[in-house]
């Protein structure tokens, strides 16, 4: 084996050695880290009486923990008629049936709690496929983060759009 050979075989497993490095330490992360999921949240103060969730769309991003898994991830959250949304993008792509587990593991235990702004709030995800909110919701997506959404992306299920409600 050459030397250059020897080099980059190296240098390709301590890449691969810090990337698992990194994906065990997130697992047990307090939350998750950017773009990688991470594990059950272990900060925030609970709360359980809101009457108006308004306040949710001043942030950006919202964190949220899949309570079956004790899994955490980032996403982007839009409020429409005081009801929080969610959504997954890429559900019928490729990388999407690799990389998006989370939709899929709440349709049966649908209890997640989200973090925003250092409170924890209990929550179900339910899964919206239809109804004359939708439209109205994905603008709001839309007009917040530019992400192109279209009501036919819903009924086609390449977005899975879910509400949070609160219990």
């Amino acid at each position: 084996m050459t030397t250059g050979l020897k080099w980059f075989l190296g240098i390709l497993l301590l890449v691969l050695l810090l990337v698992v490095c990194l994906l065990m330490y997130v697992r047990f992360h307090d939350g998750p880290v950017e773009i990688v999921a991470g594990g059950a949240f272990q900060s925030g103060e609970l709360v359980t009486d809101v009457e108006d969730w308004s306040f949710l769309d001043e942030f950006v991003t919202l964190e949220m923990e899949t309570r079956h898994t004790q899994r955490s991830r980032v996403l982007w959250l839009a409020v429409h008629d005081n009801r929080v949304y969610v959504y997954s993008n890429y559900m019928k792509s490729r990388m999407g049936r690799i990389w998006k587990r989370w939709p899929h593991q709440l349709m049966g235990h649908n209890k997640v709690i989200i973090r925003a702004g250092g409170k924890l709030y209990e929550m179900r995800c339910n899964r919206v496929r239809e109804g004359e909110q939708i439209p109205a919701v994905l603008q709001r997506f839309n007009d917040k983060y530019q992400a192109g959404l279209t009501p036919e992306a819903v009924e086609n299920e390449s977005v899975w759009l879910f509400e949070l409600i609160p219990g």
